[in-house]
């Protein structure tokens, strides 16, 4: 056999044997899924003292799961994006708005009135942008304007490398500053290059293998003159949950350095931040009438200083674009069935394909609400809004909860922003699957250069020796 074939036998076996024994994500870390998170963003603080202040005597409104986390800032949830370990790079958008108003008219009308929604974070190339969708009425001419993904604020991120980084990427207080196009967004109150409340985030990262199964195939076409499949909407329906989060500032208050408290969770009651869902709906639902009988699993057990109270068995009655959320109430030991809490406009009640649905409608508190809350707050004053979410049949499936991600949230507490840490066991996740697979390459490319060696002793041998003619 000649020194050119068995060299190049030797080449194409390491090719072959690289190619088999390494993974894709050895040779090149292919971009990653972002799915679940949340940004803390307080927005600007002065401006939240001013618009609730004695001036502007206004307040704000959280939109779309949206919370509030510390003293002054908000949770925006549900992260979705990409992220490639290899360049750094690091695409996210957060679910969730908060709205601004103050200055009110006599008309009712408000002078201040802005919306921020949908923060998004790109980074590339060492630096960053905090993009958000922003409604707003300018501060001299009372236009209102309208803008999606305006490049908001830039993000300071000197000495932060985004370059292999684990599960979850984690920012904590990253400064901002605002742009020419968010100074403008922001209706003339802040120039460009006016600093921001700091942003923290924190990402779960996934493989393509972890992602989320494919999507379903659509279903068929209807055939024009068939009968239609889709659900009438009456009777018992398959499924049903309700999400309301009682009060922002109860919340707040059970948590706080006055309750000092915390809730529970039992029988199934999810916690998605900024709302608690009851799930496990049953009972009638008429599409025709827009009128629901629904009773719903779940209890929620709020405790603090002097604070003793559980909320169970909801019950939500929807007739003539009314609505009533009604609850077990446990208190001081005493239970009471079926207190009438909240009444809500239920006039958004709507039927699409198999869902019936109800988004944050406005929802106020009774007279018996005002009882179990122990007088807390009087009769009439604004609660959280009200959630529904009817599966008409088995195949729907009801809107998800806000993913807040699988990690705590970044602490709120100012400190210097850091680079993204790997959560624990996973400092090599980048590396961990390719390990064993290169040290197995190490030893393949060493008995490949030994080959090399052998083919290139031989070839010298023979140079000085001519081979036998019956050589093997």
């Amino acid at each position: 056999m000649s020194a050119r074939p068995t060299r190049t036998f030797t080449v194409a076996l390491l090719a072959a044997l690289l190619g088999a024994l390494l993974p894709a994500s050895a040779a090149h870390a292919a971009s990653r899924t972002v799915q679940g998170g949340r940004l803390d963003w307080g927005i600007k603080s002065s401006f939240q003292s001013y618009v609730t202040g004695p001036v502007a005597k206004g307040g704000f409104k959280l939109k779309s799961g949206a919370a509030t986390v510390g003293g002054s800032l908000f949770r925006f949830h549900s992260a979705a994006g990409s992220y490639d370990p290899d360049s750094g790079e690091f695409n996210a958008s957060f679910s969730g708005g908060v709205s601004f108003q103050g200055h009110q008219k006599p008309d009712g009308a408000y002078e201040l009135d802005m919306t921020v929604s949908r923060p998004s974070v790109r980074i590339s190339g060492g630096t960053g942008t905090l993009y958000v969708d922003v409604s707003s009425k300018a501060k001299d001419t009372g236009t209102v304007t309208e803008e999606s993904q305006v490049p908001f604020a830039t993000l300071a991120l000197g000495g932060i490398e985004m370059k292999g980084g684990g599960t979850p990427i984690a920012l904590t207080n990253v400064p901002t500053t605002l742009t020419p196009q968010g100074a403008k967004a922001f209706a003339g109150y802040y120039p460009a290059g006016a600093p921001l409340d700091p942003v923290s985030l924190s990402a779960d990262v996934v493989t393509a293998a972890q992602g989320a199964p494919p999507a379903q195939p659509p279903a068929p076409a209807q055939t024009p003159g068939a009968p239609s499949e889709a659900p009438q909407g009456q009777g018992a329906f398959a499924d049903a949950a309700v999400d309301w989060g009682v009060r922002r500032t109860f919340r707040e208050y059970v948590t706080g350095s006055i309750g000092q408290g915390k809730w529970t969770l039992a029988e199934g009651a999810q916690d998605g931040g900024a709302l608690f869902r009851f799930p496990q709906g049953k009972g009638t639902y008429d599409g025709q009438k827009g009128s629901l009988d629904a009773a719903f699993a779940g209890t929620v057990h709020f405790t603090g200083a002097h604070l003793d109270l559980t909320l169970g068995k909801v019950n939500v009655r929807v007739e003539n674009g009314k609505g009533v959320l009604t609850a077990d109430v446990t208190t001081g030991g005493e239970t009471k069935s079926a207190v009438a809490l909240v009444a809500f406009d239920a006039k958004g009640l709507k039927t699409e394909g198999k869902l019936a649905t109800l988004t944050e409608a406005p929802a106020t508190l009774t007279e018996g609400g005002a009882q179990a809350f122990n007088s807390m707050y009087r009769p009439g004053t604004e609660m959280d809004p009200v959630s529904l979410a009817v599966a008409l049949d088995g195949s729907a499936t009801l809107p998800a909860l806000p993913d807040l991600g699988s990690t705590a949230a970044p602490s709120p507490a100012p400190q210097t922003a850091s680079a993204p840490s790997p959560a624990p066991g996973a400092a090599a996740d980048r590396s961990s699957s390719a390990g064993p697979y290169l040290g197995l390459a190490a030893a393949v490319l060493a008995l490949a250069g030994a080959g090399a060696f052998l083919v290139l002793r031989k070839r010298r041998a023979a140079a000085a020796t001519p081979a036998p003619t019956d050589a093997p």
